[in-house]
């Protein structure tokens, strides 16, 4: 009964994967990442999405990293972020690993459905972002909310 009780009074969260993937090509003074256009947004964003169930973080950043642009990624080849893990106030904690992949050798291929555009810009001239993807990449020094 006890364990019945806490299951119900216990906070409940979703936990997604994200990716900051940079382009291996660049030089450090002119670094530039991926980022999707999708529908149900207003700006750009990173590639991301919720964990199967009893998928390893890593895992899940690799597989949405492929579904949403057509890019392989190894889960091995993928480093944690530090902090690795954002929680956001609606419930909703975020695993973030970066990694980087030459861009003139990689096609990016999107569905049209979940994601509308996918492409290569530069870290110091970024295009309008999501909200969340903005507050994110500025954790990590990244962008117009970098600390």
């Amino acid at each position: 009964m006890r364990r019945r009780v806490a299951r119900m009074v216990a906070p409940k969260f979703l936990v997604g994967a994200v990716t900051v993937l940079h382009d291996s090509e660049a030089a450090a003074d002119s670094a530039r990442l991926l980022l999707l256009r999708q529908p149900s947004h207003h700006g750009w964003g990173l590639p991301a999405g919720l964990l199967k169930k009893n998928e390893h973080p890593a895992a899940g950043a690799a597989r949405e990293l492929f579904e949403e642009s057509g890019v392989r990624v190894h889960p091995d080849d993928m480093t944690p972020g530090n902090p690795n893990a954002i929680v956001h106030v609606v419930g909703v904690v975020d695993t973030i690993f970066f990694a980087s992949v030459p861009a003139s050798e990689t096609t990016l291929v999107v569905d049209g459905a979940e994601v509308l555009e996918a492409a290569w810009f530069p870290v110091d001239d970024l295009p309008r972002l999501t909200v969340n993807t903005s507050l994110l990449l500025g954790r990590y020094g990244i962008g117009p909310h970098a600390k």
